[in-house]
C-alpha cells in the first residue's frame, strides 16, 4: 500500500511539474505554472518521505526547517534587481544536494563492503562530475552578478587549452572510477578536479553572457539530478532532472540565438574583455540632452510611444512608474505598447516579471518579432535603463562584438528619449550609436525620479 502511494505521488509530481512548465510559454499562465509546480514538488517530498529506508527522521526535519530559514527568506525579501543571482545560488544548492547524495551514497557502499557496480557508478560518477562544476560555476556566476568578482572576462594565454586538459583529466578520473570503482583516490580527485574546473570554466565569460551560461549550468544540474535518480533507483528524480536538463538547455540555445552568438563562442569566446571601436565612436559626437519639461510634452501629444525597459529600470526599480505613466500617456489619446528584448536584463523575462508585478496588462507586452514592425509609425521610443539591444551597430557595425545580434529597432521611430544616468557603455562595453543619433534625446538621471517628474510635467500639459 505505502509503495503504491510513493509511486501515485510521484506520477502526480510528474504531472504537475509537466503542466506548470508547459504553463510558463504563457505570461497570463505563468503564475498558474509556478503553483502547479510547487504543489507537484509537495507531493514529491511527501512521496520520498514515506521511503521505508528511512530510518531516522531527525535529519530529514534538520534539513526541512533549514531549508524554510533560508529559502523563504531568499524568496521574499530578494529584490528583483538580484533575482538573477539568487537563482545561481539557488541552482548552487539544487547541485549541491545531487553531490553530496552522490558522495553520500558512494562512500556507504564503500564502508558497508559492497562497492558500487559499473552501471551504478557510471551514474554516480557523472552525478558528482556535473554537480561540482555547477557548484563552482554557479557560485563564480552569482560573484560576477552581484560584482563581488570582476563582471568582465578574466582570460591569460593558453586558457581554453589549459580547462581542455582539466577536463579530460576529470574523463580519465571518470573512467578510472568507472572501471573499478575501489579506487577511492581518483573518485576523491575527480571531486576537486570539477570544482577547479567549474571555476576555470566561469571566470573567463563576461556578465554579458551571465544570463545564458546560468541556463545552461541549470541544465547540468537538472542532468546531475536524473543521474541521481538513476544512482539510487529514484524515478522521481529521473523525471524532473530530464525536465530540469532539457529545459535549461533548450533555454541557453534560445539565448544565444537572441544574440547571434554560439555556445562555443559564449562558453569560450571571452565577449567583452575588450572594447572593440568600430568605424563610428564618441570622438566628434555630441549628445542632445533634453529637460523633464520637454520629454513631457512630446509624450503628451504622441499617438504611439512605444516603451523599451531594460535593466536600468530594474536597477531603479521605476516599473510602477513606468506603469503610471503609460496610463496617463492612454488617458490622454495615445497609444502605449512595451518592446521587450529576449535578453533584457540579466535573466530570461527580467522585464517580463518587473512589469507583471507591476500589473502592467500582458496584452501589451511585446516580443521583438512583434513589435519591430511598429517602430515606423511610432512617436516617440522611450528607452529606460536598456543599451546593447537597441545598439544600431549591431546592424551596421561588422566590427562590432555585437554585430548580428537582433535588436529593437528603436532608431526607427521618429524621435527617441532615453532615461540613462550617464553615458556608461553596456555589458558589451561598447558605445551606442543611438545615443548621439540626431533624434535621440538623453533624459539623464534616476529613472524613477525622471519617470515621476514626466508624470507631473504631462498631467500639467
Amino acid at each position: 500500500m505505502r509503495d503504491t502511494f510513493i509511486q501515485g505521488s510521484y506520477l502526480a509530481a510528474s504531472v504537475l511539474f509537466i503542466l506548470g512548465l508547459r504553463m510558463l510559454t504563457r505570461p497570463d499562465k505563468a503564475r498558474r505554472g509556478m503553483q502547479l509546480a510547487a504543489v507537484g514538488m509537495l507531493c514529491a517530498i511527501v512521496g520520498t518521505l514515506l521511503n521505508h529506508t528511512i530510518v531516522d527522521y531527525r535529519w530529514i526535519v534538520g534539513g526541512i526547517v533549514l531549508g524554510v530559514i533560508i529559502g523563504y527568506p531568499m524568496g521574499t525579501r530578494v529584490p528583483m534587481t538580484a533575482m538573477p543571482q539568487r537563482i545561481a545560488l539557488s541552482l548552487t544548492l539544487s547541485a549541491l544536494a545531487a553531490t553530496l547524495v552522490g558522495v553520500a551514497e558512494y562512500y556507504t557502499r564503500m564502508a558497508n563492503g559492497t562497492p558500487p557496480d559499473r552501471v551504478t557508478m557510471t551514474a554516480l560518477g557523472f552525478e558528482i562530475m556535473l554537480g561540482c562544476i555547477t557548484v563552482a560555476g554557479t557560485i563564480v556566476a552569482a560573484g560576477k552578478l552581484q560584482e563581488w568578482l570582476p563582471s568582465k572576462p578574466l582570460t591569460y594565454k593558453g586558457q581554453n587549452l589549459l580547462n581542455g586538459l582539466v577536463f579530460l583529466f576529470i574523463v580519465v578520473l571518470l573512467v578510472t572510477v568507472i572501471s573499478n570503482p575501489t579506487k577511492q583516490w581518483a573518485f576523491y580527485t575527480m571531486i576537486g578536479a570539477s570544482l577547479l574546473f567549474g571555476v576555470m570554466l566561469v571566470l573567463p565569460i563576461g556578465g554579458a553572457d551571465m544570463p545564458v551560461v546560468v541556463a545552461l549550468l541549470n541544465s547540468y544540474s537538472g542532468l546531475a539530478s536524473c543521474a541521481t535518480g538513476f544512482a539510487i533507483g529514484n524515478v522521481i528524480l529521473i523525471i524532473s532532472g530530464s525536465l530540469d536538463g532539457s529545459s535549461g538547455f533548450i533555454l541557453s540555445v534560445l539565448m544565444s540565438k537572441a544574440m547571434n552568438r554560439s555556445f562555443t563562442n559564449v562558453l569560450f569566446g571571452a565577449f567583452g574583455s575588450e572594447v572593440k571601436a568600430g568605424p563610428k565612436s564618441s570622438a566628434g559626437m555630441t549628445v542632445h540632452s533634453i529637460g523633464v519639461e520637454d520629454a513631457a510634452i512630446q509624450l503628451a501629444y504622441a499617438q504611439l510611444v512605444i516603451i523599451i525597459p531594460g535593466y536600468g529600470m530594474a536597477v531603479a526599480q521605476a516599473q510602477h512608474a513606468v506603469r503610471e505613466l503609460a496610463e496617463v500617456i492612454e488617458k490622454r489619446g495615445g497609444e502605449v505598447k512595451f518592446a521587450v528584448h529576449p535578453v533584457a536584463g540579466r535573466m530570461p523575462g527580467h522585464m517580463n516579471v518587473l512589469l507583471a508585478e507591476a500589473n502592467v496588462p500582458y496584452d501589451r507586452l511585446y516580443e521583438m518579432d512583434e513589435i519591430n514592425g511598429e517602430f515606423d509609425r511610432a512617436d516617440v521610443a522611450l528607452v529606460i535603463g536598456a543599451n546593447d539591444v537597441v545598439n544600431p551597430a549591431a546592424r551596421n557595425d561588422k566590427s562590432s562584438p555585437i554585430y548580428g545580434m537582433p535588436i529593437l529597432n528603436a532608431d526607427h521611430a521618429k524621435s527617441v528619449i532615453v532615461l540613462k544616468r550617464g553615458m556608461s557603455a553596456g555589458f558589451a562595453g561598447i558605445e551606442n550609436e543611438l545615443f548621439y543619433d540626431k533624434k535621440t534625446s538623453m533624459l539623464f538621471g534616476d529613472a524613477k525620479a525622471s519617470l515621476t517628474g514626466l508624470l507631473a510635467e504631462i498631467k500639467n500639459v
